[in-house]
């Protein structure tokens, strides 16, 4: 299956780096490389930001029901260009076919969804309270250029919630793509530039993160910073933004925890979780991580999930009936080593998994420990890997306490069938998304994003559009 190269886009054009330069994209499965990428270099990045300054200002003054058309238009292209996509991102990413038609189907929904909501940014009339002949407005207006710097784990996902959000509200957008993973967002910028996207709305390069970075955000150019990965990088380039005061939205690392309360209904809980854990080989921000489960259920829930793991079909994304597929790189696959010898160092008991699978590609068996010490380091750092650490607790309050103490808050999984749990653990339990005897289900109108170290700022719902807006005061005395 051919692999295709990936160029820069810039103004509505693909291209190759100016220098000629471009880096090699490896298929985790293999390990062999199955492409290039062109790799941007100062003199594309100019011609990026030129285009961005050009295209924010014909696309800010273009009406929301025009911006509209063209969204859903693009819309419309990923979804019926997510079969011949899919297996692209699985190539480079190596997540399963399946789980890769969905992201790209997936994007559809969420363009379309934030194309009705830029229909609806509202500003408001303010009754004066000195003179009825003072007409006060509050008007919102697009913030400018976007700067937006996106993982390889959900190459499309990650990219189409800033960009639905930005252009929506108005702004233009220049996205930093991982270089791991190209051609899922080139596919994704393809499907708007198809649709009639004005050059210079939407920009797309690759290269090296830090040069690229320390160039664009400090650049006058460029209004709002977005970043999705991890925590301590997310903490430099916020501190790199506010030094320009550059407006920030931030959705940084996650280490969920997961309460299974005493009364949970089990099956549904391993289900859920174990489907949220092990999906894209645990490599998501919000995959469940922390296992609390109440003692007096401690065994039966922890076999289970072991059984669980051990039936998931580990292979090649491509390959049929595979459940999961490699982690997406050598320094993965070192990480898992190093989280599992730890862990059974300090006395975790070894339920299922724990091994690289073979010597080719990047597989590591879907693996679940129990009695994980809390000083064990996959009970402190996110293993942003398939594995699952499990602890008991004995009432819910030690559970709460547990689950909000590291500095994470990004997302949390609960399960019991008491809505009196129900209510306190809604309320105590901080992180941006909880869900609660149900698998992780984000979407397009409801907010994405964390707290405390996980980020702020959101990329669903209105809120996310917030972001991309700024608030202006007008006043207008009649004379």
């Amino acid at each position: 299956m051919t692999y295709p190269n990936t160029q820069l886009f810039i103004n509505g054009e693909w291209q190759d780096a100016a220098d000629g330069r471009s880096l090699a994209v490896f298929n985790p499965s293999t390990g062999k490389e199955i492409g290039r990428v062109a790799h941007a270099g100062k003199a594309d990045l100019d011609r990026a930001l030129a285009a961005a300054q050009k295209g924010f200002e014909t696309w800010r003054d273009m009406t929301a029901a025009d911006r509209n058309k063209i969204m859903r238009k693009a819309a419309g292209l990923m979804r019926e260009r997510a079969a011949e996509i899919a297996p692209h991102l699985t190539q480079e990413n190596g997540k399963p076919l399946a789980e890769a038609k969905g992201e790209a189907m997936a994007a559809a929904d969420i363009i379309e969804w934030f194309a009705d909501e830029g229909m609806r940014v509202y500003g408001r009339i303010v009754p004066s309270r000195w003179n009825l002949a003072v007409r006060q407005m509050v008007l919102k207006d697009p913030v400018g250029p976007v700067a937006a710097f996106t993982p390889w784990n959900f190459p499309i996902n990650q990219v189409v919630r800033k960009v639905g959000a930005a252009l929506a509200a108005g702004c233009s957008m220049l996205v930093k793509a991982p270089e791991e993973t190209p051609a899922g967002p080139a596919a994704l910028v393809k499907a708007f530039a198809d649709a009639g996207l004005p050059p210079g709305v939407l920009g797309l390069v690759y290269g090296d993160p830090a040069e690229i970075s320390s160039y664009l955000i400090p650049h006058p150019v460029i209004r709002k910073i977005t970043f999705t990965g991890s925590t301590p990088v997310g903490k430099m380039l916020a501190g790199l933004a506010g030094q320009h005061m550059k407006r920030v939205t931030m959705e940084l690392g996650g280490h969920a925890p997961v309460i299974v309360a005493e009364d949970a209904d089990i099956a549904l809980a391993v289900k859920c979780a174990g489907a949220a854990k092990f999906r894209n080989a645990g490599q998501v921000c919000i995959a469940p991580t922390r296992f609390l489960v109440h003692e007096s259920i401690r065994n039966e829930f922890a076999q289970a999930l072991a059984k669980y793991a051990s039936g998931l079909k580990v292979g090649d994304g491509l390959a049929e009936g595979t459940q999961m597929g490699p982690l997406a790189n050598p320094r993965r696959l070192t990480a898992m080593a190093e989280f599992h010898e730890d862990a059974v160092k300090h006395g975790a008991q070894v339920l299922a998994g724990g091994k690289r699978i073979g010597d080719t590609g990047n597989f590591w068996e879907p693996t679940v420990l129990m009695d994980v010490p809390l000083g064990a380091k996959v009970f402190n750092d996110e293993p942003f890997g398939p594995v699952a650490a499990i602890r008991s607790f004995n009432t819910l309050d030690e559970a709460i306490a547990e689950a909000n103490r590291l500095s994470f808050g990004l997302a949390g999984y609960a399960f019991t069938k008491s809505l009196r749990n129900a209510d306190l653990l809604s309320r105590k339990v901080e992180v941006g998304m909880l869900w609660i005897n149900m698998p992780a289900m984000p979407s397009a109108e409801m907010p994405f994003g964390g707290i405390k170290d996980s980020g702020y700022g959101s990329e669903g719902g209105p809120e996310a559009l917030e972001a991309y807006l700024n608030a202006r005061a007008v006043s207008v005395m009649n004379v």
